[in-house]
């Protein structure tokens, strides 16, 4: 008998039965499986092994914008962000119609359609830039040319669409002819995409041609009250089974004509009160054929799975660009305004504490912006990271909310007062909106980064399950002993990375980066070490544990962010500049991974074995990852956005400026370059100005007035607002 013989006999299969019968392993639902299997897998299987090639992650492609996209968004952008008032598009609610004229006639809702199409066929960075710079002038605007861009029929068409409904449709889509919108959402189906309610009924018509018969209630939709053509999903029901399908095909998504009987498009929602077109949907027996369906009757029950691989996507571009444009102006302003400022007779960027937040707005744009662009790269060489545009969702939009709080608190009473003059108060009421798009943030973060990641991005998990479920007792064998000996020297390698610092791993890259590429290689060994004990101890009850599975999620995360910040700063050709914004972005990075092992540690179980688990996280506590960011490379952040124009532009790059952040920019530089003056002037020890210096003074004396004055009004004018 051969030693694997008597392994699976004696071995593999008592453990084989226990596991069936206890459930220990995840189990996973067909709706899981198609959720799982619609993305791939990318860097995230690296972090996952505990011993990622970092060759090979920063090989990956890092992407530039073809000369056509720069042109677009050098003119075309630039164009409608200076015929959009958002001050205007508030009070009136609703842009103005010469705006919509020129986004239909320019294509700007044909980006992602192919060029055969009609569409403008822009590389997914190239339409996610696009989005990002709309952003900084309105988010309004942004959301308005996203959404056609984003999952609807123009996205479902181009992949599962018959050639003729692709004729027909695409080249009206591209051009405005029609204007789209997608139907998911329900009251009792939010995140839950699989508890969908709508339904439509299979049935022949007099002439015996076969209908389907829809009876939907939608909500949230994003220009659903002026769509002309619905993409809808619902649950197809065949009770005559006509179709072949059985009595229940199943999530299906359809394109419906909003003229057609029984669409009700007449009501609104009112969110946040940006005004921006949101609505619920209604329809009640609103007749469609069969191919409707996208796809045709080969589309019929396949929904889910369209839907699953769409919103893999989406999740990575729309919402992390809006978000990506809103941090820009958010810290564009805060810097810039620093310099403007004045309290005690100094700059209010002279003040520690506002250099400190800063400082961190600075890092946070840097190192978000790397991860978006790095994911960006990996959809356009054709990946679909599910695990990665999730993490991409969740951090954008909460780095968002919390970048425009911290730029509202610099301008104070001035980030208050509604007006034309107030930059920032309207991406403020549009940062809650993104989180809870594309599913809420906080699902988002506890039960798909790690949930999801756990199974698909772990080398061996998700072919256990498989061979369990398929009762393969030799593909268990396989899997099951491959896994206990990636365990082993997951073990070993987490030891002599802790016991060294991450100085064991030989770093890839050089100089700054190199030492933070051997804590990420420490970072991924201890991760996948502790996966694999928590899936140990708690087995399919890991599922249900949601906040230790959120702080796996947490670190999993970071450990993404932080490599795609690397791989930016090579890209870049590792600036000296960049390294102290490198540096504040790291440190800031492995804090948080080492709060999160720390939960981890402390809540993964009880007992003696949690007492061995709580030792554990107190060794982690004297042996840390990171640091809280040192308050010099805070401040050194501040300076250099506040004072170094080319580090500003490269950080907030992409960005409208214009109107009111025109104004601010050159209010900020006459400033400085009239302290430069008086600098200058000491240092040669003469007391009087020449005229030019007189003239630069006053001139930067006037533009400070105006960009420190708030809108105010008369009471008759006010209670006209």
């Amino acid at each position: 008998m051969s030693l694997k013989t008597f392994r699976t006999n004696y071995i593999t299969k008592p453990l084989f039965r226990t596991l069936k019968r206890k459930g220990l392993l995840p189990s996973i639902s067909d709706t899981e499986k198609t959720a799982l299997r619609a993305g791939s897998v990318w860097i995230e299987g690296e972090l996952f092994s505990g011993k990622p090639d970092f060759e090979k992650i920063f090989s990956y492609s890092y992407p530039t914008l073809s000369k056509e996209e720069q042109a677009f968004l050098d003119n075309e952008v630039e164009e409608v962000c200076a015929m959009t008032d958002d001050w205007q598009v508030f009070q009136t609610r609703r842009l103005p119609k010469k705006v919509w004229e020129y986004l239909k006639d320019k294509r700007f809702f044909g980006m992602i359609i192919p060029k055969e199409h009609g569409g403008l066929g822009f590389s997914a960075y190239g339409h996610s830039c696009v989005i990002e710079k709309l952003a900084t002038r309105s988010q309004v605007l942004a959301i308005t040319v996203m959404v056609p861009n984003s999952l609807g029929p123009a996205e479902l068409l181009l992949h599962y669409g018959e050639e003729k409904q692709k004729e027909y449709y695409l080249p009206r889509l591209a051009e405005g002819k029609e204007i789209p919108c997608f139907a998911l959402t329900e009251p009792e189906a939010g995140s839950d995409a699989a508890a969908i309610r709508s339904h439509g009924t299979v049935f022949k018509d007099s002439n015996g041609m076969l209908k389907i018969k829809l009876e939907f209630e939608k909500r949230y939709i994003t220009l659903g009250a002026i769509a002309t053509v619905i993409g809808l999903a619902f649950v197809c029901k065949d009770p005559e089974n006509l179709l072949g399908m059985g009595e229940e095909p199943g999530i299906t998504c359809a394109l419906v004509d909003a003229k057609k009987e029984g669409v009700d498009q007449s009501r609104r929602h009112d969110p946040m009160g940006v005004p921006f077109i949101n609505a619920p949907l209604v329809g009640k027996g609103v007749v469609i054929d069969i191919d409707d369906v996208i796809g045709g009757s080969e589309g019929v029950g396949k929904g889910w799975q369209m839907l699953m691989e769409s919103l893999a996507v989406g999740r990575g571009i729309s919402l992390p660009s809006t978000s990506s444009g809103g941090s820009k102006l958010a810290a564009f302003v805060a810097s810039t305004y620093s310099v403007v400022r004045y309290q005690f007779g100094i700059a209010i960027g002279k003040f520690e504490g506002i250099a400190e937040v800063i400082g961190r707005m600075g890092a946070d744009v840097y190192v978000m912006d790397a991860a978006k662009n790095f994911t960006l790269g990996a959809i356009d060489t054709g990946a679909k990271p599910a695990v990665a545009n999730a993490i991409m969702k969740y951090h954008s939009t909460e780095k968002f909310r919390k970048n425009i709080m911290d730029a509202m608190d610099i301008q104070g009473g001035a980030a208050i007062s509604m007006g034309p003059k107030n930059l920032l108060a309207h991406a403020y009421y549009g940062a809650p909106i993104s989180i809870t798009v594309e599913g809420a943030n906080i699902m988002t973060r506890t039960l798909i980064q790690f949930g999801q990641g756990m199974i698909r991005c772990h080398p061996y998990v998700y072919a256990e399950i498989e061979a369990l479920e398929k009762e393969d007792i030799e593909a268990f064998d396989t899997n099951f002993f491959g896994h206990l000996a990636h365990i082993g020297r997951n073990m070993l390698r987490a030891c002599l990375l802790g016991i060294t610092r991450g100085h064991w791993h030989r770093p890839e890259s050089r100089g700054i980066a190199a030492r933070y590429e051997q804590k990420l290689a420490w970072c991924s060994a201890q991760f996948s070490c502790m996966s694999d004990i928590a899936l140990g101890i708690m087995g399919s009850g890991l599922k249900k544990r949601e906040s230790v599975s959120g702080r796996f999620g947490d670190v999993l995360s970071q450990m993404y962010i932080l490599s795609a910040a690397l791989r930016r700063f090579k890209a870049e050709g590792s600036l000296r500049s960049d390294e102290v914004i490198l540096k504040v972005a790291m440190e800031e990075g492995f804090r948080k991974i080492d709060e999160a092992f720390w939960g981890i540690h402390q809540n993964l179980s009880s007992g003696l074995l949690g007492m061995l688990f709580r030792f554990k996280g107190f060794c982690g506590r004297i042996n840390p990852m990171g640091n809280a960011a040192n308050d010099r490379d805070l401040h050194a952040v501040a300076m250099l956005l506040a004072s170094d124009e080319s580090v500003r532009n490269r950080v907030c790059s992409n960005m409208h400026i214009g109107g009111r952040v025109e104004e601010l920019h050159e209010a900020s530089d006459l400033m400085m370059k009239a302290k430069e003056a008086i600098r200058k002037r000491k240092k040669t020890g003469e007391d009087a100005l020449s005229e030019n210096e007189k003239r630069l003074l006053e001139k930067a004396d006037r533009a400070q007035a105006h960009i420190i004055a708030v809108d105010s009004y008369t009471i008759e004018d006010y209670f006209k607002c």
